[in-house]
């Protein structure tokens, strides 16, 4: 099996995973360009308050950065990943490595870590007996395809090696900050798609039409270990200037802060979600004051359904031009902005693109998180933005 690093294109193999982008770094008064005076944005971020322009943060780090990190430059596609394969201590010089890019380009954001920088979502899978198989650039949980009173035993244990790692490898970052950056919850699934893995995709779908009490018991059972696996998280985690983080978004917050998704969604009707995962939602957004829905566009035909969630603090949606151009996702921003709700936009932009949402949007309670593919296009894009 080829390498999972091999397609990564010009990488400066001898140490600096950032080479082909730029060169040596500007002065910097504040290690990671963690100023903190940028707090201040993300507080009238989260109230919407009046500003001029959005939020704006910058990276060419990539959707899944995995392949940076030279700890896992053995592991091959197909690979299985075992918990005494991750040793924190490799991974901790590529991430500070990771985090310069805050040094070298100019905008609004904090920067920080979280265990298996943004590309790991299976700690949870993992701990509830999931085997992890490496996919180029990326991992995933393999379907367990469980009886029903099988999946419905499953609890998190927190002696889980798995489980126990996953906090190694917070705390190792903790120690490795010392304060100069937040360290973060790691990404996780959510409800429906753990509910995927333990009962199997395909059967998944029929469950939630052929057995939708059961479906509703287990996807609440599973939202409860979603509450407890990020709870005992944040009992262990120091707050960064008096907030909460999260690293896949560089997403400062001023109160307990989670990373909700139901990607699964997306084969769900609206009126299966609002019958069986609607309630389980609901009662994990009660638990974080400063809770987020991450979704795609290709659930934008269940935004209603989201929206009407009141205890949902704030909406992130990526951009995936594959599907819904940026043009026609302005409505689906827009429904967002008149809830009432902050957003957060991830993607690319194109300066067409960004004058769009400039001219779409309302920039209170807006942050735009832009995943550049090269140095140059932020310079490129700060004039339209305001910046």
């Amino acid at each position: 099996m080829p390498d999972m690093l091999a397609a990564v294109p010009d990488t400066d193999r001898t140490g600096n995973p950032f080479a082909r982008h730029w060169g040596p770094a500007m002065a910097s008064s504040h290690p990671f360009g963690n100023d903190p005076s940028k707090i201040d944005r993300y507080k009238a971020f989260w109230g919407r308050a009046d500003v001029d322009r959005p939020l704006v943060g910058f990276s060419v780090v990539g959707w899944y950065p995995l392949q940076y990190f030279s700890a896992c430059r053995t592991w091959h596609v197909n690979d299985y990943v075992t918990p005494d394969m991750i040793r924190p201590g490799e991974w901790l010089n590529d991430y500070e490595q990771l985090l310069r890019e805050g040094e070298e380009l100019e905008d609004d954001i904090l920067r920080g870590a979280c265990p298996i920088q943004v590309a790991f979502p299976c700690f949870i899978p993992a701990a509830l007996g999931c085997k992890i198989r490496v996919l180029p650039g990326n991992v995933i949980g393999e379907d367990l395809g469980l009886p029903w009173d099988e999946a419905l035993a499953k609890r998190l244990d927190q002696q889980h090696p798995w489980f126990e790692k996953y906090l190694e490898f917070a705390l190792a970052l903790v120690d490795r900050a010392a304060g100069r950056y937040p360290v973060g919850h790691g990404v996780e699934l959510g409800p429906i798609d753990l509910h995927a893995l333990l009962r199997g995709h395909n059967q998944s779908i029929f469950d939630l039409m052929d057995h939708p009490d059961r479906s509703a018991d287990l996807l609440m059972h599973l939202g409860h270990i979603f509450v407890e696996y990020f709870k005992e998280t944040w009992n262990r985690l120091p707050l960064y200037h008096g907030g909460y983080f999260d690293a896949q978004y560089q997403l400062w917050a001023p109160g307990p802060i989670v990373r909700m998704q139901e990607d699964a969604t997306a084969v769900v009707s609206p009126e299966l979600y609002r019958k069986l995962l609607q309630p389980v939602d609901r009662m994990i957004a009660e638990q974080f004051e400063c809770n987020f829905m991450h979704l795609h566009s290709t659930s934008m035909f269940m935004l209603d359904a989201f929206i009407e969630i009141e205890e949902l603090r704030c909406f992130e949606i990526n951009l995936e031009q594959f599907n819904i151009s940026v043009k026609d996702m302005i409505k689906y921003f827009q429904m967002v902005q008149n809830s009432n709700r902050p957003l957060l936009i991830r993607g690319s932009l194109t300066q067409d693109e960004a004058r769009l949402i400039m001219d779409g949007l309302d920039p209170c309670g807006l942050y735009l998180h832009i995943m550049a593919e090269t140095r140059n296009e932020p310079d490129a894009l700060r004039p339209i933005l305001g910046m």
